[in-house]
């Protein structure tokens, strides 16, 4: 039976490196599943693949956008879907790493048929965010749908946002739409969760964020900042790089808010991760016993 092996975990914990051992092992290319590395022109601030990296196996769905293109979960699970299809043809089995929760759902589960947003509601939300701020937008997704309020980030200007806009077009509640039905997959789905000790994998993180300094972080940032209203630019890294470049934060300032955010990102990551049983925990590490572990699955009966 064709199999995916979805190799997931928090920011930094070794994903992608690992990812190219498997993908040698079975002969695959990799799919990723980071909402961010979609994007091109950010490859120091999301951490994205090497050329090197990029050239050791077949990649999807790296550097395929520009900074405004619109993409969601949804989009994401028809489009790995078509290349998983295109795929099984040639290979058994096939690896997908990422840590982007939604992105990864979407395949396993599948997201709710919610209508696309036709282009006018678009504008209209995007112009009243720039026009007024989010509080406005989360006082209004309140009245008009407090089910999805009471559940969602209303932080996440994307969520708020797009609940709006569902609401706006089609004069129902956002949550109508949720439905949560779990989709059937014409393959099998093995997860293998990488985990490491806080204390190790926060460490990591911190060098990360150093490394990514010195590698050119604030000439990326500088370079992307004109499109820095784009929901593509609104996470950990280059957020803070424009507080710095626009004078209100010194550099260590901005370097240290980047090393934390991003550890209350790892924590998300985890907290989400750990509710799904069906996936297995290793250290990233210990090879051995991952492919112990993948073998055994393998060679068992469906």
């Amino acid at each position: 039976m064709n199999t995916l092996i979805i190799l997931l975990g928090p920011t930094a914990v070794g994903k992608t490196e690992l990812s190219l051992r498997l993908a040698d092992r079975f002969h695959s290319p990799i799919l990723s599943c980071d909402s961010r590395q979609l994007y091109r022109d950010l490859p120091i601030g999301t951490a994205a693949p090497t050329a090197d990296q990029l050239a050791r196996a077949k990649h999807y769905f790296i550097g395929t956008l520009g900074l405004e293109d619109y993409y969601s979960a949804a989009q994401y699970e028809q489009d790995a879907l078509a290349v998983l299809q295109e795929e099984f043809r040639q290979h058994d089995t096939l690896v997908m790493t990422g840590g982007s929760m939604m992105y990864i759902d979407a395949v396993c589960q599948g997201i709710d048929d919610i209508p696309t947003v036709d282009i006018e509601t678009r504008q209209l939300l995007k112009q009243r965010y720039a026009a007024e701020g989010l509080e406005p937008l989360q006082k209004e997704l309140r009245l008009l749908d407090p089910e999805y309020y009471a559940l969602c980030d209303i932080r996440n200007t994307k969520r708020v946002i797009h609940a709006l806009e569902i609401c706006y077009m089609t004069g129902r509640t956002y949550t109508s739409f949720r439905v949560r039905a779990k989709k059937q997959r014409p393959f099998r789905i093995l997860k293998v969760g990488l985990h490491r000790e806080r204390a190790d994998l926060f460490d990591r993180i911190n060098r990360r964020v150093t490394l990514m300094a010195q590698q050119g972080l604030v000439e990326e940032a500088r370079r992307v900042l004109p499109f820095r209203h784009c929901n593509s630019l609104n996470t950990v890294g280059y957020k803070e790089i424009f507080q710095y470049l626009d004078g209100e934060w010194t550099l260590d300032f901005a370097l240290e808010k980047i090393r934390r955010n991003t550890r209350v990102y790892a924590k998300k990551q985890m907290t989400w991760f750990k509710k799904d049983a069906d996936t297995q925990w290793l250290h990233p590490e210990d090879e051995t016993a991952i492919l112990r572990h993948l073998d055994e699955v393998l060679s068992a009966p469906v």
